[in-house]
């Protein structure tokens, strides 16, 4: 009987994460598409989505909740984020160029090696930023201080 027991408990422990894994990525699968086809997805949940590579130029994506998103290497040169939650997402290599982050959450997001030139961040949340061997430029972001 106990071993019984330790084996139910050995097999739900070991389907946990993937159980978890599927209700961790809670983006809206309507709303990726949306924005790939139309590319206008406005307080859109996106939040987890990977979006990794994908040409995002000048999209507009007011309000859009891309918390923990992937955005590796994704170009949103000109893109509208205004009041978008960014929270934790990676951004590693994106472009960001005349991109306008007004408003925006931006605290946690990885901008490794990222170029940022002329965006817009008036209002942007921006706590614990990596911007490890990123280029910005002509964009209100500073390093240090109090």
């Amino acid at each position: 009987m106990r071993f019984q027991a330790l084996m139910i408990l050995s097999a739900t422990l070991t389907l946990l994460p993937t159980v978890l894994g599927d209700a961790v990525q809670a983006e809206n699968p309507a709303h990726v598409q949306q924005l790939l086809e139309t590319r206008v997805c406005v307080n859109c949940d996106l939040a987890g989505a990977d979006l990794s590579g994908e040409h995002l130029i000048g999209v507009d994506l007011r309000g859009a909740n891309l918390s923990g998103a992937n955005l590796i290497a994704t170009n949103l040169e000109g893109a509208d984020l205004t009041g978008a939650n960014l929270q934790g997402a990676n951004l590693t290599e994106a472009f960001l160029t005349n991109a306008v982050l007004n408003e925006a959450n931006l605290n946690g997001i990885d901008l490794t090696r990222a170029r940022m030139y002329h965006a817009q961040v008036q209002g942007a949340s921006m706590n614990n930023i990596t911007l490890t061997d990123a280029e910005v430029y002509g964009t209100g972001i500073s390093v240090g201080g109090e």
